[in-house]
């Protein structure tokens, strides 16, 4: 019998669970710790053997939880249904539910913030068997990250997926851009990528390296930029990701041992305390505003806050169907203030930045007010989503924002106009 056929005839004896303080008992065969991971291949790092057999052991009994998470790497028809695809026919009598929450453009604080909609409630267990995350190029060129938010947004959402199934595999990919290869010829590695890897070595997750792989492909003559695609892979590129992913599965399945003993080690030390590990959404329940209750109603000639779904067709700038639909906290004319309470440490405006995108002036708990301008480079002709970070490192409890709209606007802005989709907060764990 085939040792696929077998898994998918009969897991056999189940794990014994051990309880929290064991660390993982199962060894990979060259010796290597989970720590440290085994190169499988030319930047392929297998982490978290147990999670990875795991996860074959829930496939093996006929289900499965498969989520992706990222920006438009993700999003689009790429290495995401390669993958899809072999793993059905890798368990082809498995049922699986494929979770697909790319979004364009979004970054990995907003993948922390949207964690529990977009991924967690969608999965039939409540939390990913196998899970892909990738958020390297986004969080490098469109988020323009220090390392320390690089870190908060990519632990969050990692962190976040390990409370709820702790057992669950996470295979992390770094997707590539120029600059993150400029990086790697410098001698030198990306802010993203290292903040990533940190993520990935604390909790053992297995890492595809792309942009050095990518990299390496190109100065050795076996591949153009072109030819791989660019930010957004063709074919060809998307194909040498999915095989490299491949290849952690793979591995994996050689690694099977039915008898394995799969004890839950304890939950690491955060790399950073103040990571979006418990982040979601607030909703605008209890947002009050300067001219009023906020309700679905076309904004008021004073020029205050309204939550209603704008009318695209008329505001100048493309937009993006992702949207279509839903309702924002608007307000367009300076002076216009908005406030509500949350509780938590971190707390942010996810926001549909265009070309007449204003600037934020926010208050926490009273205090000094700082302006943060909701403009983006890639605003100038797209209605571009981000989350703009109102506070965070806060002492954890409860707070209350208060934003406004300030009478000054980048100088490339055709407005001062603030369309919020939503508020995250980020709780304590």
């Amino acid at each position: 019998m085939k040792r696929r056929d077998f898994l998918q005839l009969a897991v056999a004896a189940p794990c014994v669970a051990l309880g929290t303080g064991v660390k993982n008992a199962f060894s990979l065969e060259n010796g290597t710790s989970s720590e440290g991971g085994e190169t499988l291949r030319r930047n392929v790092v297998m982490r978290g053997n147990l999670d990875l057999q795991s996860a074959i052991e829930a496939f093996g009994k006929g289900e499965g939880d498969v989520a992706f998470l990222g920006g438009s790497i993700t999003e689009m028809d790429g290495y995401r249904p390669m993958v899809c695809e072999y793993l059905q026919k890798t368990f082809p009598k498995t049922e699986f539910n494929f979770v697909a929450a790319g979004i364009s453009s979004t970054c990995s604080d907003v993948g922390a913030f949207r964690l529990k909609t977009d991924v967690l409630d969608k999965c039939k267990k409540g939390a990913p068997d196998l899970f892909f995350v990738e958020f390297s190029v986004n969080d490098d060129q469109d988020g323009r990250f220090s390392l320390e938010h690089a870190t908060r947004g990519m632990e969050g959402v990692v962190r976040h997926i390990k409370r709820i199934n702790r057992r669950a595999a996470i295979v992390m990919t770094f997707f590539v851009n120029e600059n993150l290869m400029a990086k790697y010829r410098e001698g030198s590695v990306a802010t993203s990528i290292q903040a990533h890897d940190a993520v990935a070595r604390r909790y053992d997750c297995s890492t595809i390296n792309m942009a050095r792989e990518i990299q390496t492909q190109i100065d050795s003559g076996d591949i153009t930029w072109g030819e791989f695609g660019g930010v957004h892979p063709a074919p060809r590129g998307n194909r040498i990701c999915a095989d490299m992913i491949a290849a952690v599965i793979d591995k994996a399945l050689d690694n099977y041992k039915s008898e394995i003993v799969c004890g839950v080690s304890d939950m690491p030390e955060s790399l950073d305390p103040y990571s979006y590990s418990d982040a979601g959404w607030r909703g605008f329940d209890g947002v009050t505003t300067n001219v009023g209750a906020i309700g679905d109603a076309t904004p008021v000639s004073e020029g205050g806050f309204r939550l209603f779904t704008p009318d695209w067709s008329k505001i100048p700038g493309s937009f993006r169907g992702t949207f279509a639909g839903v309702p924002c906290l608007c307000a367009e004319k300076p002076g216009a203030e908005a406030s509500f309470d949350f509780d938590g440490n971190a707390v942010a405006l996810y926001i549909l930045a265009g070309p007449d995108a204003g600037i934020v002036e926010c208050q926490i708990d009273g205090g000094d007010a700082k302006k943060i301008d909701a403009y983006h480079d890639y605003s100038s002709g797209l209605h571009y989503p981000r989350a703009i970070t109102l506070a965070d490192a806060l002492e954890s409890g409860k707070h209350k924002a208060t934003i406004r709209v300030s009478s000054d606007k980048n100088a490339r802005s055709r407005g001062t106009a603030l369309r919020i989709m939503q508020i995250g907060v980020n709780r304590a764990e």
